[in-house]
């Protein structure tokens, strides 16, 4: 029908009619417009490393985020996929390939509305984008923008996706001069945080002295400090200090070992280096000649340098107490001690001057008591002078180590078939019988010894190289275990959560000391089967002895990085993370609270039903 204009009324209700349609439709085409404007928590600002560029040169461009106190974003690679990444876009001139952005690595931090820590950027970041001029650029000025999406969040809740924008006007021409831009950002509320990462890395440094992993190389130091204080305050101090010198080259060398593994994509933890049978060969091969040594199957004899080193009449040498300071550290790594899970599994989602620091402490920590030793030569007078009942000790602390051989064989029993296992303690059982032949015979026979040494080294090696990693079936042991475990499945662990259950999960492996320590005084016993079977707790194993990303992943979602790792889904909550040093208490309270508030739903439920 026509429009009457002759009715004033008619004519203005059609046009408010048409104006409010037309309102709608463009609030539907910019839904974003149409919400109301999200406060902006963050600013970006433009700035080049250049003053000019010269055609076919290449610009870095630094988009600089502030962050308001109180507030942070996700960072590019967030915790979870459904979370909003803070991204940068910059737009350039036609003709001009696009930029590459260097995003830095997000700070690992717990908030309340969240029971695992999350990757996010806060206070000061950089975002630096390189930037490629082309060859036939005109001398001048040539704008760039630069849009930065991001959601803010504090510690209570977040605000919606919003953008904020930049410009930046970069001059082509010769003469150009550098600028001060690419500082390191200075991220707020990191520093404090970090001294007290540092302080629990000190603490489980030094706890980690007396786990049972590093007792047998503790024992060797003993006899060499023993040793030491019989020539003197100099030899103490020298050795003392030599060994924490090893120490820390070790945290640094594995410092280093998983800032470059993470950039590579691979998963990073502390004791990974145990999921490989030809790491653990190695220690092996170590521990084995250290045993023959302390037996007195034969005698190492030092190189011209090391002796120099030594020193005249010195018991072990700068050399040699260095090398046990880098063994020490080798042995530490599949025991995880109280505060060092914290420390480490914060450390390895920083940037590489966050691992280095924490690395650091760690050592230091379990460096302190030598340290201790160097400042005070004289607290060794309270050990007894050396005599003949060293001799006796050296066998004894020979069979300490052989305890940890014994030890290294079970590790590899997990990563090998069990045919393969025994031609490996075949190798290595006639690498000690040609050491042995090698100490006693002529000087003909001591060649054929070290030739057959070699040949029997290389063959334990190549049988470790070669093997086909396997994990041994758990239900070939399962009879013996009081708690049925059932394979980790995070899927499936997740849905009975939704559907009510409690699931337990252990992450666990053969190489792990502390692991097999808490399963069998916590886990496996009377108390925690019952308490299991009482309230339905369905328990699950990941098994992490042979690498698997997916136990990896599973872990590095919860902010650790390494085992042992225990955690209870609950129905209608976020899981529950225990310490590394399980207790029976913890277990059952947590347990038990989580049960009585899983029933006290149901109930709720069940009124409400009137069913």
């Amino acid at each position: 029908s026509s429009l009457d204009w002759r009715e004033p009324m008619t004519a203005t209700r059609t046009l408010l009619t048409a104006a409010l349609f037309g309102l709608l439709i463009a609030a539907a085409g910019n839904p974003v417009r149409a919400q109301l404007a999200t406060p902006a928590k963050a600013t970006v600002r433009l700035a080049a490393d250049r003053t000019a560029y010269e055609p076919g040169s290449r610009a870095v461009v630094v988009a600089r985020m502030t962050i308001e106190a109180g507030w942070h974003t996700n960072s590019n690679r967030p915790t979870f996929d459904y979370l909003i990444p803070t991204e940068l876009e910059l737009e350039l001139p036609a003709g001009w390939k696009a930029a590459s952005v260097s995003y830095p690595e997000g700070e690992m931090e717990s908030f309340a509305f969240a029971d695992q820590p999350l990757s996010v950027y806060a206070g000061e970041v950089e975002l630096p984008a390189t930037v490629s001029v082309p060859a036939d650029a005109r001398p001048g000025t040539v704008p760039i923008a630069a849009r930065l999406s991001y959601q803010a969040c504090d510690d209570r809740s977040c605000l919606p996706p919003t953008t904020a924008e930049a410009r930046l006007d970069l001059v082509i021409g010769a003469g150009g001069e550098p600028t001060p831009i690419g500082r390191e950002p200075a991220r707020r509320g990191v520093a404090p945080r970090l001294g007290l990462i540092l302080l629990l890395g000190l603490v489980g440094g030094l706890i980690l002295n007396a786990m049972p992993c590093v007792l047998p190389v503790l024992s060797l130091k003993i006899f060499g400090l023993v040793k030491s204080a019989s020539e003197g305050r100099a030899a103490v101090v020298a050795g003392s200090l030599a060994t924490a010198a090893g120490i820390l080259v070790s945290f640094w060398a594995l410092a280093a070992a998983a800032v470059v593994a993470r950039s590579a994509g691979a998963a990073v933890g502390w004791g990974v280096q145990f999921q490989e049978p030809l790491f653990v060969t190695f220690l092996a091969v170590v521990v084995l000649l250290f045993t023959l040594n302390l037996w007195g199957v034969f005698e190492v004899p030092l190189p011209g340098f090391a002796q120099r080193l030594s020193g005249p009449g010195a018991a072990e040498g700068v050399a040699g107490h260095f090398g046990s300071g880098l063994f020490a550290t080798l042995m530490a790594t599949p025991c995880s001690a109280p505060f060092l899970g914290t420390a480490l599994g914060f450390a390895l989602g920083q940037a590489a001057p966050t691992v280095f620091a924490t690395f650091t402490a760690v050592g230091i920590g379990m460096a302190l008591p030598y340290l201790a030793v160097a400042a005070t030569p004289r607290s060794l007078s309270f050990l007894p002078r050396p005599g003949a009942w060293m001799d006796r000790l050296k066998v004894v602390m020979g069979f300490l180590l052989a305890g940890a051989a014994i030890w290294l064989l079970y590790v590899l029993a997990g990563q090998m078939p069990a045919e393969r296992l025994a031609f490996l303690e075949g190798a290595l059982l006639l690498l000690a019988l040609f050491v042995w032949l090698r100490g006693s015979g002529g000087p003909v026979s001591r060649k054929l010894a070290t030739a057959g040494a070699l040949a029997a080294l290389v063959a334990a090696f190549w049988i470790a190289g070669s093997a086909r990693a396997q994990k041994l079936a758990l239900a070939a042991t399962e009879e013996t275990r009081l708690i049925a475990w059932t394979t980790f499945d995070r899927n499936e662990a997740e849905r009975l959560a939704d559907e009510g259950r409690l699931v337990f999960v252990d992450v666990t492996a053969d190489w792990c000391f502390t692991c097999k320590v808490n399963e069998r005084l916590v886990l496996e016993t009377e108390e925690i089967a019952g308490l299991f079977e009482r309230h339905g707790v369905i328990a699950m194993k990941a098994d992490w002895t042979n690498r698997s990303d997916a136990i990896a992943r599973f872990l590095a979602d919860h902010g650790r990085y390494g085992i042992p790792f225990y955690l209870l889904y609950r129905p209608g909550a976020e899981p529950h993370l225990f310490g590394e040093l399980l207790t029976k208490d913890a277990v059952v309270e947590v347990v038990s609270n989580a049960a009585a508030a899983r029933d006290a739903t149901r109930l709720t439920s069940i009124d409400e039903s009137g069913t």
